[in-house]
């Protein structure tokens, strides 16, 4: 190499070096925010957790997450005609049915939630349970600051048939399959869980109502119109490749499909994609909407299921 192209190259790095910027990024300090989970169903009383948010390097042990509830606040709910304010009652003290919606709100066992020294904020007033066709407002007062939110409980779509189907290759596992009416012109948004009531063996089981890995759909795509579709198993994600998401002949699943309205929709929708994409660097960040007021994360939802039985056969 001439001394005329080492002094090019020289000149080409001086200039390429003088035209490094640093450039210092502002991250903004943590602000502990409140979190309300709230949830109302047709013919279930309103339960409401309350919590506080986490710094991302926060610990996540049991220990943290039991001691980021809420206690002492004030929670009312109307449905326009009545008024009930709500009791504190803790998890060792649930009814059966209350334990159910606990355990699909929290992702606990039933059987594991008399462990827990968890408190939710409930009531045993029929007059304020939910009813379809009704708008329920939420208000939470604590430390000073109010809250509020605000949902409706829409008409329920019961599927017209439910059936199971063996997987090519695997002709004693296989999906549950439905059929569904969506009704035309309206905005539909649906929740999917199941409960596994019976197994392939004979045993009799109660796994609770889970949602399965992507339980959120609406009918932008099929407004109005008759088509099948099946959904996973949510409790075999961890069985086998071969196997995975499937359901076993001889399994009895009770299938939960309920409508939710468009704020609780676009809630869970925008939350379960953020699950599925935690930890993805190449993922498109998600902001995770809600129907609550002054700041507050989370969300208040009311719930219209309508319940249908598959025998895996």
């Amino acid at each position: 190499m001439n001394s005329k192209n080492t002094l090019y190259i020289f000149i080409i790095g001086v200039l390429i070096s003088s035209c490094t910027k640093e450039v210092e990024i502002e991250i903004p300090g943590y602000e502990e925010t409140i979190v309300i989970d709230g949830r109302i169903e047709t013919g279930q009383p309103p339960v409401v957790f309350l919590s506080t948010s986490k710094e991302v390097y926060a610990p996540t042990n049991i220990e943290a997450f039991l001691n980021g509830y809420i206690s002492g606040a004030t929670i009312s709910v109307s449905n326009g005609t009545s008024s009930v304010v709500l009791d504190e009652i803790c998890s060792g003290n649930l009814t059966p049915a209350m334990e159910e919606i606990v355990s699909a709100m929290l992702g606990i066992e039933v059987s594991l939630l008399s462990t827990y020294n968890i408190c939710a904020y409930t009531t045993l007033d029929p007059t304020i349970w939910g009813e379809i066709g009704k708008t329920y407002s939420l208000s939470v007062t604590n430390e000073g600051k109010t809250y509020t939110g605000e949902t409706s409980i829409v008409a329920p779509t019961p599927l017209l048939a439910s059936y199971w189907l063996p997987e090519p290759g695997t002709p004693n596992h296989g999906y549950s399959w439905c059929t569904l009416a969506d009704p035309p012109n309206q905005f539909d948004g649906y929740f999917w869980e199941v409960n596994i009531i019976g197994q392939a063996n004979g045993n009799t089981t109660d796994t609770g109502f889970e949602p399965t890995f992507s339980p959120t759909f609406d009918d932008a795509f099929f407004d109005g119109l008759t088509f099948d579709f099946w959904y996973e198993n949510p409790f075999a994600y961890g069985s086998p490749e071969a196997f995975r998401g499937l359901y076993d002949m001889g399994d009895t699943v009770v299938i939960k499909l309920s409508k939710i309205d468009r704020t609780a929709y676009e809630f869970y929708e925008k939350k379960y994609v953020q699950l599925q994409t935690a930890g993805n660097p190449f993922a498109t960040p998600t902001n995770i909407p809600n129907n609550l007021s002054n700041g507050a994360l989370g969300v208040w939802a009311g719930f219209s299921p309508s319940l249908d039985t598959l025998i895996c056969q």
